[in-house]
């Protein structure tokens, strides 16, 4: 197909996501390749946000194809009562590479399947049903994983899943708990313990958190916060998720974020970058001691598709690439390069507020005026944000632009020429923002 008749069949005959889809303008795209997309016509852009921050080894390796194509000729299905040799690898290498105990794991579909299984895990093993989750949050667009998320693509399913209580992140949108990081932690967690004593201990399950918060800012825990969350949670019997279905498989330059912080939770959800999204997966990794009780006691969960073997194949296949080829160290030693990109671009630009990236999880904030306002308002829009992603994209790179945040996501195979590239058509499309600014 053309580039004009692929949308056109598209946009009548299917809805878009987060959409309204008469308003979506998509971009059409025939194939990939590494950090590369390509449409019909041969247009390429370049992709600065491995799609929705999953497409970690980058596009087309041909080592995954490889896995998906033999395992498809091999065995394409089986159900998820069976064994079969692919669930017992993946399982075997999965038991080798996360951290800690976390050493059992529930297959699904995607992020938001494993945190809805998670929901159902804390419960059972706890005989609790109270959750705790932070504001600046999104743990998927299900029943209970839109419940658990803080962010406003929530407000239309609400009312919710009961049971949820949403807490004051470390670095909330506007208030500030303190100017540094032991500040941060200290204050936060003294307003998060009076929270548990009136929603009462022995109420919560658990609390799950965006290890790294994604989408609503890129936000990293400042230094502490984690070590002292998990020793909180402990005193009151509360377990910890950490969600890293965003954060997770090498994106923050260690194979997993909490390692940052030196912990481990007691369960870990992950999906996008376990495969890289060749394939849907999602996995809920559990600590011996959640995964013990569930050997004696029946687990209430399981879809058609658990444990499915083209998408453990490709799991298996991805993260060998992405731990082999040294991509989380590139991704540790590529998110140098990035902060140093976005330092010159913060000193050259008069619109830009602040910028964050771990590894190559990063994004520019910006701001409309010298008092350091946001762009754009919480929830909101600006007119200048819409030019500026016409700009990127007619100039050959796709990235996600979040209310007033640029996204910096690439895959983490990304060259230091390709970033630097990436940030020169970033730098000419601020100019569209430093001239909406105001004063």
């Amino acid at each position: 197909m053309s580039s004009r008749e692929m949308i056109d069949a598209c946009m009548k005959h299917s809805l878009f996501s987060w959409s309204a889809t008469g308003k979506v303008d998509p971009i059409p795209v025939a194939r990939a390749e590494r950090i590369y997309l390509y449409g019909p016509e041969g247009q390429r852009w370049i992709d600065f946000n491995s799609q929705l921050m999953s497409v970690n080894i980058g596009h087309g390796h041909p080592k995954v194809i490889k896995a998906i194509q033999d395992q498809a000729a091999e065995l394409a299905y089986a159900y998820p009562g069976m064994a079969t040799e692919i669930r017992a690898r993946l399982s075997l290498r999965l038991a080798e590479l996360v951290p800690g105990d976390l050493n059992t794991f529930f297959y699904c579909l995607g992020g938001a399947e494993a945190n809805e299984n998670a929901i159902k895990a804390v419960r059972m093993f706890t005989g609790r049903h109270k959750i705790l989750v932070r504001y600046r949050s999104y743990h998927g667009a299900t029943h209970g994983a839109i419940s658990l998320t803080g962010d406003p693509r929530r407000w239309p399913t609400e009312p919710g899943m009961p049971g949820v209580v949403r807490v004051m992140d470390p670095r909330p949108y506007e208030f500030s708990f303190g100017s540094t990081d032991e500040e941060i932690v200290a204050n936060n967690l003294r307003y998060l313990e009076e929270v548990i004593q009136y929603e009462g201990p022995k109420n919560i399950a658990a609390m799950f958190i965006e290890t790294v918060t994604g989408t609503n800012g890129i936000l990293p825990p400042p230094k502490g916060y984690l070590q002292g969350l998990k020793a909180l949670l402990e005193r009151h019997g509360i377990l910890l998720v950490t969600d890293e279905v965003m954060c997770g498989w090498g994106r923050t330059g260690k194979l997993f974020a909490f390692e940052h912080g030196g912990i481990v939770p007691d369960i870990c959800t992950m999906a996008k970058g376990l495969t890289s999204s060749y394939l849907p997966l999602g996995v809920m990794a559990v600590s011996d001691r959640i995964a013990n009780h569930f050997r004696e006691n029946v687990f209430w969960g399981g879809l058609t598709y658990n444990a499915h073997p083209l998408c453990l194949a490709s799991a298996l296949a991805a993260v060998n690439v992405l731990v082999e080829e040294g991509m989380v160290e590139n991704a540790a030693r590529m998110g140098d390069v990035m902060r140093g990109h976005m330092e010159r671009l913060a000193a050259k630009h008069r619109c830009v507020k602040e910028h964050r990236n771990i590894g190559l999880f990063g994004t520019i904030e910006l701001r409309k005026n010298s008092r350091g306002e946001r762009l754009v308002p919480y929830a909101g829009s600006h007119p200048a944000m819409p030019k500026l992603g016409k700009f990127l994209r007619d100039n050959g790179l796709f990235t996600v632009l979040q209310w007033s945040m640029v996204m910096c996501n690439p895959p983490l195979c990304i060259t230091e020429p390709e970033m630097a590239e990436s940030f020169d058509i970033i730098d000419r499309g601020l100019d569209i923002i430093d001239e909406a600014f105001e004063g």
